[in-house]
């Protein structure tokens, strides 16, 4: 009879070591190794026998598939999974606690609940929750007008239980499971949660849905610093990584596709967080400008992308003077690493001194913003702070800055001057472009080369 082996596993970065241990040796965190006991399972007793079968190989000619996609009749969350949701995929979502992620999965079970599957059939869609009961979820939908819905709901984490609810002929089409952390697979002894729980219950759940062709939703947890908790594996094993952003002060939310086997990835869906649940933003540049007043200083706006969509949003930036020993610099929604290295090329290149102020920057409406093209936008925001001079009120920015002070091209930037035409915005600041192109009508474009042409433009 073999002895059973134990392995100590890591439950920050799923890290094996082969004794306990304070500290990682993988991630560095003190007091996250757990012992655990691996299933006594075999690659022959998988295969059900000595060896596997032989495999066939195909070459790459040969007119592929075409994808049916399930449609949730909510825009914003078909645009960030690729134009529908195709059966058999597996979509991840993380979010910090209360941003919306059960609300939104709610929602869109049950808009799909009312539409048809590939047969033509009703689509069959189940709700599982593995952090409340039954009760609780109905008076969500009770809250969010969703009483009606033919939703089939169950509260449970066992996995071999589910598995065997699920793997049946009549199959449903949609399958949400909240949360993955909650699940319980029973040939572990360790407890819900942990690496190696996780790591086989969604092993599980992802084959069965790939073998009964049915879209799965698994909602994931989200540690401090912002990451899904768990394995690192898991987001390998699944087809799509959403991430569902947003600060609980403000009312907009943002889906995020980080992830993406059949769509883009970057990709971005706008929602609103109101008294019904979660409604749709169609445009969200006129949203987050909204409340923009053109007259002051130190602020300006940044013509961004987000996926394949132009947005419009508002760069905010208030210099005051040195109020401690140290200078202080306060970021939201943007990189303040980013920031760190603009001010000190507005410095050494401009001759614009910044290091004896307290700086704040922020991206009004919550958005946080990851594209080097908001570089020229905030350096404009700094200097109308800083000057007490406002930026045009009819003027876009976006432009990349090099460490030498040059303004860099940007991808897409005809797409930016669209979007900034639409919403009545008459005059632009971009970068010099390779490719000269019919600028849109009716907008007076200036290209800038060297961040110093920038300052000058203040004086």
């Amino acid at each position: 009879m073999t002895k059973k082996t134990s392995r100590f596993v890591c439950q920050n970065c799923g890290a094996v070591h082969l004794r306990w241990a304070g500290k990682c040796d993988s991630c560095g965190s003190w007091n996250t190794i757990v012992e655990e006991t691996p299933p006594e399972r075999d690659i022959k007793t998988a295969t059900g026998g000595e060896g596997g079968r032989k495999i066939d190989f195909s070459d790459l000619r040969g007119a592929p598939e075409i994808i049916f996609r399930l449609k949730s009749n909510i825009s914003e969350l078909d645009r960030v999974c690729g134009g529908g949701l195709v059966p058999g995929s597996v979509i991840l979502v993380g979010g910090d606690p209360g941003i919306g992620k059960s609300t939104l999965l709610l929602q869109a079970v049950s808009k799909l609940s009312q539409g048809v599957n590939k047969k033509g059939s009703p689509t069959k869609c189940v709700y599982i929750s593995g952090e409340e009961s039954v009760d609780q979820v109905r008076l969500r939908a009770m809250r969010l007008g969703l009483s009606e819905s033919p939703v089939e709901l169950a509260s449970v984490i066992n996995v071999r239980d589910i598995v065997a609810s699920l793997d049946v002929d009549e199959s449903p089409d949609v399958v949400v499971i909240d949360s993955i952390q909650t699940m319980f697979s029973d040939t572990l002894d360790s407890a819900p949660g942990t690496v190696g729980q996780v790591r086989a219950a969604g092993h599980e759940l992802i084959r069965l849905a790939k073998r009964r062709h049915f879209v799965l939703f698994l909602v994931g947890h989200v540690t401090k610093e912002g990451t899904l908790a768990g394995p690192r594996v898991l987001e390998h094993m699944v087809d799509t990584v959403l991430y569902f952003e947003g600060d609980r002060g403000h009312h907009f939310r943002i889906l995020r596709s980080v992830k993406n086997r059949f769509g883009a990835t970057d990709e971005i869906g706008v929602f609103e967080m109101g008294e019904s649940g979660l409604a749709e933003v169609p445009n969200p540049s006129a949203l987050f400008l909204a409340e923009r007043r053109g007259n002051v200083s130190g602020s300006c706006v940044y013509a961004g992308i987000e996926g394949s969509r132009p947005i419009l949003v508002e760069i905010q930036a208030l210099v005051a003077p040195q109020s401690g020993p140290n200078c202080r610099r306060a970021v939201v929604g943007w990189d303040i690493n980013r920031l760190n290295m603009l001010l000190a090329v507005l410095e050494a290149r401009c001759g614009v001194v910044l290091s004896n102020k307290d700086v704040y920057l922020n991206v009004a409406g919550g958005l946080r913003i990851t594209e080097p093209a908001c570089d020229m936008a905030v350096a404009m925001a700094l200097l109308s702070g800083l000057l007490q001079k406002p930026v045009p009120a009819d003027m876009v920015v976006f432009g990349e800055v090099g460490l030498s002070g040059e303004i860099r091209a940007v991808p897409q930037p005809d797409l930016r001057l669209k979007e900034a035409e639409k919403l009545g915005f008459e005059r632009a600041l971009i970068p010099p472009r390779h490719q000269k192109k019919n600028n849109a009508v009716g907008m007076r474009v200036t290209e800038v080369g060297h961040l110093k042409t920038l300052v000058d433009s203040f004086h």
